[in-house]
Parts: C-alpha cells; structure tokens; sequence
C-alpha cells in the first residue's frame, strides 16, 4: 500500500512538473489529452487511479515517456529490471497484461515493454505525437498487429515495426498465449527527458 501511494506522489509530481515547464493550464492539458479537469486536479494532489490509457494521452501530450511520469531519475550506471517487479500497466479480461519495463535516458527514450495476450485479447491504441516508432518482437505465440485498419499476423520469431501516429491494436491470436517484447521510440527533443523526481523538500 505505501508503495502505491508513493508511486501516485511520484507520478503528481511528475504530471505538474511537465505541465508547469510547457505553461499549460489544467484546462488547457486537459483538452489536449482528452481527459477531465477534476481527473487531473485529483491526479496532482496523488488521489484517483489512473488508467493506462489515460497514462498514455498524458504522456503524449506532455511530450514524455509513460516511465518519465512515473519514475524518478535512473540510479547508477546499470539497471537491471525483474518482470515480476514492476506492476503491470494493463491488464486484459483473461489474464493478458503489459509491463513497462524500462525506459532508457538520453535525449531519443526507448520505452521497453513486455505483453502477455490471450487468443481474442486485444488492446486498441490510440495515434501518439509524430516520430514515435513501434516495434515489436513476438518471442511466442501469434498477434494481430492493426495499424491503421489494416491487419498483419506476426508470428513467433518474427518483429514488426511502424509509426505510432495511426490508430493500432494489438490482439492475440492462434489458440495459445502470444508473449512479445515491444520497443517505443520516442522522438529526440527536450521535451522528451525524464522530469526530476521529489525531493525531501520538494513535497508532491
């Protein structure tokens, strides 16, 4: 539970951060993300829950990473992140999930992801902001990779990549569980790094 509430902290801060540096106001924010004024002012006082999608058009939006919003700066020179640490950011109807394990620094972030997808499960996605790359590697199983309407099968073994500014879903398909690793390229810009987590002094 502590850990929880510290990630909401974190996360309100993070949020306010991003806002405040591009001088946009609730209700501005709010309209570009597509998400209400009360969510917002109860996500920077550390209250609610919010959803992945909701995660994403924030991010979007902001111009950074989903880990830039809720993680603080990157400790040490190596990280090395176990699965089974990290909370999933969705989860599906019948047990599929997406884990956001990391994101690398510098001024172009790759967010790393690990999904887990059940036949007939499926995730829709919104477009994100231009420059954004998807690429992603199926390690078992089979999806149905939608981008803009149109289906592509990927199988075990194989990887497929492709803008992120169009509409895509992600579905398992075949008769088992399809398990892939996905890579999001962020494009290169300052509005892209990592927002300074709080301090001691720096209440969220």
């Amino acid at each position: 539970m502590a850990e929880a509430e510290e990630a909401l902290r974190t996360l309100a801060h993070n949020v306010r951060a991003a806002r405040t540096r591009l001088g946009l106001s609730l209700d501005e924010l709010g309209r570009r993300a597509k998400v209400s004024k009360g969510a917002l002012v109860g996500l920077e006082k550390a209250q609610g829950n919010p959803n992945f999608a909701t995660l994403v058009r924030l991010a979007d939006t902001l111009g950074v990473s989903v880990s830039a919003l809720m993680e603080g700066p990157a400790e040490g020179r190596v990280r090395v992140v176990a699965a089974d640490s990290v909370t999933p950011l969705w989860s599906g109807p019948r047990g599929g999930e997406a884990r956001l394990m990391l994101t690398t620094s510098g001024p172009a972030p790759v967010e790393v992801w690990r999904w887990r997808l059940e036949p007939g499960e499926e995730y829709p996605s919104h477009p994100h902001q231009a420059g954004v790359v998807e690429t992603v590697s199926v390690t078992s199983g089979r999806m149905v990779l939608v981008v803009d309407g149109v289906e592509h099968t990927v199988e075990a073994g194989q990887t497929a990549t492709f803008d992120g500014d169009a509409p895509h879903t992600y579905r398992g398909g075949g008769t088992g569980t399809c398990r892939l690793v996905m890579t999001v390229h962020l494009p290169p810009g300052p509005a892209s790094t990592a927002v300074p987590a709080p301090t001691a002094t720096d209440p969220a």
